[in-house]
């Protein structure tokens, strides 16, 4: 469940949520007014493309600013709001992708799994959401959840996790590594398991990894990583020069999750982190996003430390966690295709594929080859310019 249902989670009454919310709009409108002073058309890409790039950008980061500064009970009752909305909204759009969606529970912790109802690969992959370690839920990730189950033909799993500050660090690393014990015990092959996240989950799938190299367990398939946050420290040059460019805040706070430990721990900070005997690693951001440098040199770690197969993916002109954000962008297309032809290839090199798998191959340095990944059901977005 959202974290403002949790029982032993503080929440505001419902007519302090209401102007909270009404202020929010009040707020997205007086952003939107800014828009066209800010030269929206002009970019790498088509005008359409540039605008909606704009209109994102100005979205995300007025919603995020806004609600950030809010009393920590009535940003979960925004929470709330957004996640009940998301219960309405967002099934028709899983259906669209030919994907199963349920409520579950593995190991003791709750979640969502969305399963394709075909072409599918064999694979399963627990799905650590982002959201600065203090947001979101599985809800709201359920349209890209389903475009990831559909292209990599995977059952995904993604658990509800405990958030800061009411639950700091340690407590979402317990809950993601009890979740994927979880489906080891259930009788998953590790060889057939993901792990998988973006943004702040990107940084906690490297936190389970390291974890479990430290612990000595069964190496998995692979992992996935979509803009993770790799370097809590935040003291690269990307951070200060793509902060007009991106989506995030100037001010990115980490405190409230961190509770003390060392920002530049390989616990919480990859690039901190010895890589050696990391599983293959799938890595996609864009050139505009503020962990831009940081997300480089993790990815240089992992050719240095000999990981293969390594798949990394910069997208020019596209900010923080873009395949997300707009999914109908040739960007976030490739990305997904991408993602999609890794999974399957990893499957099929470790004898975990199922018979309807597809023919894709990665090969070399981590070029990735072959066919694209057969979709039964159009592609939603396929009809929508990027």
């Amino acid at each position: 469940m959202v974290m403002g249902k949790r029982p032993d989670v503080a929440r505001s009454s419902w007519p302090v949520a209401a102007t909270d919310m009404a202020g929010l709009v009040g707020q997205i409108g007086i952003s939107m007014l800014q828009v066209p002073f800010r030269r929206p058309w002009s970019g790498e890409g088509g005008v359409a493309r540039n605008v909606a790039v704009a209109v994102t950008r100005q979205t995300v980061r007025t919603f995020m600013g806004y609600s950030t500064s809010l009393p920590i009970e009535q940003f979960r009752s925004i929470e709330v709001i957004l996640d009940d909305l998301c219960t309405v909204v967002m099934p028709p759009a899983v259906r669209a992708w030919n994907v199963s969606h349920g409520h579950g529970e593995v190991a003791g912790v709750a979640g969502e799994w969305f399963r394709p109802r075909s072409d599918r690969s064999g694979g399963t992959i627990l799905y650590l959401h982002g959201g600065g370690y203090v947001g979101t839920s599985p809800k709201m990730y359920s349209v890209f959840i389903a475009q990831l189950a559909r292209r990599t033909g995977c059952d995904v799993f993604v658990p509800d996790l405990r958030l800061a500050p009411e639950f700091p660090f340690p407590a979402n690393l317990e809950d993601a590594t009890a979740a994927g014990y979880g489906l080891i015990d259930d009788g998953i092959d590790p060889q057939s398991i993901f792990i998988a996240g973006d943004s702040s989950g990107g940084g906690l799938v490297t936190s389970v990894v390291h974890a479990r190299i430290q612990e000595a367990h069964p190496r998995i398939a692979g992992v996935l990583l979509f803009s993770p946050e790799v370097n809590l420290r935040l003291d690269c040059p990307s951070v200060r020069d793509n902060a007009g460019r991106d989506i995030l805040p100037w001010n990115i706070p980490t405190s409230s999750y961190l509770n003390g430990i060392d920002p530049g721990s390989s616990q919480v900070s990859a690039i901190s982190d010895d890589l050696t005997g990391w599983p293959a690693t799938f890595v996609s951001f864009g050139s505009d996003e503020m962990f831009r440098d940081a997300i480089r040199r993790f990815s240089t770690h992992l050719h240095d430390a000999e990981i293969d197969p390594v798949v990394v993916l910069e997208e020019p002109g596209m900010f923080h966690v873009f395949p997300i954000l707009l999914p109908w962008t040739d960007a976030a297309r490739r990305t997904m295709v991408a993602a999609g032809k890794f999974v399957r290839a990893r499957l099929d090199e470790l004898g975990q594929a199922e018979d309807n798998a597809s023919d894709a191959a990665v090969v070399g340095d981590g070029v990735v080859e072959g066919e694209d990944v057969v979709i039964d059901t159009p592609d939603p977005w396929a009809s929508v310019p990027g």
